[in-house]
């Protein structure tokens, strides 16, 4: 970890580094899945009750819990929003560790677990010390993972319950050095697209191609096709990603069937709606001539799920400074470069100004877990517990200062 500015919410926040730890790893070997998250959340209002937040609201988008912080204030004036995802992926753990997964199938392979336990912290801090004015709306949100449940909370009215003026999320990120934050003005992750392919042809025997219609041979031809769309459709100074990551025709047993049926699965990731509308328009074009040119027919199923996470510039900057303010300006990229991936705090950045930030949380030193996000052997460095909880609550002591602190804060500009 790199070394911090002294930091009152820090200070304070490592003090608790063992509760919190606690908190996290307890979290962990209790994973669920979207909208199933009925224990995690039970838990997180738990650990809200002991933080003395003011008010608790549950069952926002079906397992989504809200909690309010009031400031020096009291009730009413500025809203500020800070959010932290909850639930966890289908995938079977592969660490030996007292605190890994107690139920098979399922693990926190996304640090969906750290996240919640940071905000919790942030929580603990902000309610005992209340150094702002205004509210702070703490969002635990289901459902990130492929369930869109940013928008069933925004569609359950979180926005008309609770106005907030910007709302602000972070993403550990194992390829970065604890101690690092990263960041940009603009475009931070991709849309994400699901895409099937339907190729349909006539069925016969291998020993007599000539008699059918092979659409083996046109998912292979349409697999090559498709890297086309990108580099002679899309401007070179754009980026765009199609990977078509599945493919099922046949039957491995059958090995002289030539199968009616082929159908090719896979994603497609842009960062703008007009680049994302040119893709789909092509992607239909051109794989349906390709089967008509075999003998065959072809439907493309385009689903769009996440828009593109984009960060609104002033609240970038902003979180930015505050960030700077808790481990130096240099240990801040500003600019840091968009990743493909998607993420679905991009609906609360539709419908609000804000920013989503990257912790870093790889050992300096090379030691401890070096697993990518995603993976059975990931777990959350619990190190930055600390730091992202801290870095929450200096979002909203900096975002909403309080009249004695109001010259020197940052602040961030009524939209």
């Amino acid at each position: 970890m790199v070394a911090l500015t002294d930091n009152g919410a820090y200070q304070r926040l490592f003090a608790l580094r063992g509760e919190l730890t606690a908190l996290r790893r307890e979290l962990h070997a209790m994973p669920e899945l979207g909208f199933q998250e009925t224990r995690t959340a039970a838990r997180v209002v738990e650990a809200l009750r002991v933080c003395g937040v003011d008010e608790i609201h549950t069952g926002i988008g079906r397992t989504g819990v809200v909690a309010l912080i009031h400031g020096r204030s009291g009730p009413g004036g500025r809203m500020l929003g800070l959010r932290a995802d909850m639930d966890a992926l289908p995938l079977q753990e592969d660490n030996d560790v007292p605190w890994r997964s107690a139920t098979p199938g399922l693990m926190h392979a996304c640090g969906h677990d750290g996240h919640t336990a940071m905000l919790v912290a942030a929580a603990r801090h902000l309610a005992e010390t209340r150094q702002f004015d205004g509210t702070a709306v703490l969002i635990f949100q289901p459902g990130e993972e492929g369930y869109a449940g940013a928008r069933e909370m925004i569609n359950d009215g979180l926005f008309e319950r609770f106005p907030v003026e910007s709302v602000y999320a972070m993403h550990n990120w194992p390829l970065m050095p604890a101690g690092r934050i990263g960041l940009n003005p603009g475009a931070m992750m991709a849309a994400a697209d699901q895409i099937e392919i339907v190729l349909q042809g006539r069925g016969g025997h291998g020993a007599h191609p000539q008699l059918a219609v092979d659409p083996v041979l046109m998912a292979g031809h349409v697999i090559t096709a498709v890297q086309s769309l990108v580099s002679r459709n899309v401007a070179p100074m754009d980026q765009a990603v199609i990977s078509l990551c599945a493919m099922q025709a046949g039957d491995p047993g059958a090995f002289s069937v030539i199968p009616r049926e082929a159908r090719l699965t896979g994603t497609v990731r842009t960062f703008r709606p007009e680049v994302q509308q040119l893709i789909e328009e092509r992607l239909n074009a051109l794989v349906e001539s390709l089967a008509l040119g075999f003998g065959g027919h072809a439907t493309v199923h385009y689903k769009r799920l996440y828009p593109a996470t984009i960060n609104t510039a002033p609240e970038a900057a902003f979180a930015a400074r505050v960030a700077a303010s808790l481990v130096g300006a240099s240990n801040v990229q500003a600019d840091l470069p968009p990743s493909m991936g998607s993420e679905d705090f991009s609906f609360m950045l539709q419908a609000k100004p804000g920013a989503y930030l990257r912790i870093g949380q790889a050992a300096v030193d090379g030691s401890g877990n070096a697993c990518g996000l995603h993976n059975p052997r990931y777990d959350f460095n619990d190190e930055i517990l600390p730091l992202g909880g801290a870095l929450f609550a200096a979002l909203v002591e900096q975002g909403l200062p309080s009249s004695s602190s109001a010259s020197t804060s940052p602040g961030v500009p009524v939209q």
